[in-house]
C-alpha cells in the first residue's frame, strides 16, 4: 500500500532579463515523486499541474514561483497504491483538490538556488526550502529539484500505513522558454 505522494507543486525555472517570465514547456517537464513501500521503490507522477515563474538570476528580488498540482492526477501505475494515495486518509482530492507551492524568496547558493516558500497539501501548510539547479541557454531554461518530505507532517496517511511511504521525495524537472 502506498500512501505517500503529494507533491507539489513544484515547478521551477529561471532566466535572464529583469522580471523575466517563463512559459513552462509541459511536454518536456515533469512533477514526480519517489518513495519506499514494503521495502520496494515506488515512483509516480502528477499529470495535471501548472506553474507561473518569474526569475532572473541577476534580479532575484523580483523572482517568484507559484505552482499548483491537482492531487487527483497522481499515479504510480499500481492500482492498489494509487487507491491508497488518493483515499480520504491519503491526499484526499475530494476535500483538497490541489497541492500548492508559492515562493517570492529565491536565493542564489554555491550549488544552485533555493526557493523559500510555502508548500500546502491535504489541508496543511509548511514553510520549506526547495533547492534547485538552473541552466539557461539563450531563451531556454532547465531546472531540476529534489525535495524530501515526511508525509505525516502533512497529515497524510493513517496508523495502518505504518512506515509505508514515510518519506516522499518530490522530483521536479522543468523546462521553460522566456516569455516575450
Amino acid at each position: 500500500m502506498l500512501r505517500y505522494a503529494f507533491l507539489l507543486p513544484l515547478s521551477l525555472a529561471a532566466a535572464p532579463a529583469s522580471a523575466q517570465s517563463w512559459q513552462v514547456d509541459r511536454a518536456d517537464s515533469s512533477v514526480g515523486f519517489e518513495t519506499t513501500v514494503s521495502g520496494g521503490a515506488v515512483t509516480g507522477e502528477f499529470s495535471d499541474w501548472t506553474a507561473e515563474i518569474v526569475l532572473d538570476p541577476a534580479d532575484l528580488d523580483n523572482a517568484s514561483i507559484s505552482a499548483r498540482v491537482l492531487t487527483s492526477s497522481g499515479t504510480t501505475g499500481n492500482g492498489q497504491m494509487d487507491s491508497s494515495m488518493l483515499s480520504d486518509s491519503g491526499l484526499n482530492p475530494s476535500a483538497y483538490e490541489a497541492a500548492t507551492f508559492v515562493s517570492d524568496d529565491i536565493r542564489a547558493m554555491d550549488e544552485g538556488y533555493e526557493a523559500h516558500g510555502t508548500l500546502a497539501m491535504a489541508g496543511t501548510e509548511r514553510d520549506i526550502v526547495l533547492p534547485f539547479t538552473l541552466a539557461i541557454d539563450g531563451s531556454r531554461a532547465v531546472a531540476d529539484s529534489r525535495y524530501t518530505l515526511a508525509r505525516a507532517d502533512y497529515g497524510v496517511g493513517s496508523s495502518s500505513w505504518g512506515s509505508a511511504a514515510a518519506e516522499v521525495t518530490l522530483v521536479l524537472h522543468i523546462e521553460a522558454d522566456a516569455a516575450e
